[in-house]
């Protein structure tokens, strides 16, 4: 289904906007991975970085899976019989772009000034997490670039990490709107149906997140950060389940 602007995330709009784009969504999810990952590719070989060529894979291969979750939120979604109000929050609103935002500038913040001066050193948040972390000498930044990140190379890892911060950010404010939907707004039966599985399907996407653990298994600060992530969405989303079955 095509989206119209307004009623859809702000990456289908982008999409949309381009002339002459007409893509798949196969083919557009496929034309991301191949673009990005020849980037890192090209950049590892040109820097000898090839330390960071597998994290980036699994980013991009992460921030693919975001993308096709978005793309089946968004035509899935338009196609339910539900309250204007739900769709207003829910694309309209844009409130995705200011989590990213968010999201994005606290993962720069940590990278370039937290992370370099605490590195090593015994993290308040590692109490929080389920198991023994012992954190890396190294920030990460250097671990992966060396002492003297080549700019190119830096350019191309904000930008994956920005579109992993903008899934993330979706997939946070999906769960969020999700659970307002069953306390507040009407549903009939086979709409709350599909919401369900469409819940289902945001939990799915934040546990292939689990992917990032082992890049950041060392890193105290980034491993609660996805761990957090993951757990928040899948408990939001469960209770938008648990309710929608209780209502039945």
């Amino acid at each position: 289904m095509r989206a119209d602007f307004g009623d859809a995330w702000v990456y289908e709009s982008i999409v949309g906007a381009v002339p002459g784009a007409a893509l798949s969504t196969p083919v557009a999810i496929g034309l991301q991975v191949a673009v990005f990952e020849a980037g890192i590719l090209v950049l590892a070989a040109a820097y000898d970085l090839w330390d960071a060529v597998l994290p980036g894979t699994v980013a991009v291969g992460v921030a693919a899976v975001g993308s096709l979750f978005m793309l089946t939120l968004g035509d899935e979604n338009r196609t339910l019989d539900v309250s204007p109000t739900y769709y207003r929050l829910l694309f309209g609103s844009s409130i995705e772009v200011v989590l990213t935002v968010l999201a994005f500038a606290a993962v720069v913040t940590h990278l370039f000034v937290v992370d370099p001066a605490t590195a090593g050193g015994p993290a308040v948040v590692a109490r929080l997490l389920p198991v023994a972390v012992t954190p890396a000498e190294e920030p990460i930044v250097t671990d992966l670039f060396g002492e003297r990140p080549p700019a190119p190379a830096v350019f191309l890892a904000l930008v994956v990490v920005w579109d992993l911060c903008y899934r993330i950010g979706t997939s946070w404010w999906t769960a969020v709107v999700s659970l307002y939907r069953e306390l507040c707004l009407e549903c009939g039966p086979g709409t709350r149906r599909r919401f369900r599985r469409l819940d289902a399907l945001n939990v799915g996407f934040a546990l292939v997140q689990l992917a990032l653990v082992p890049f950041v298994a060392d890193r105290p600060v980034l491993l609660a950060a996805v761990l957090g992530h993951v757990v928040a969405v899948t408990v939001v989303s469960a209770a938008a389940i648990a309710l929608s079955l209780a209502a039945q």
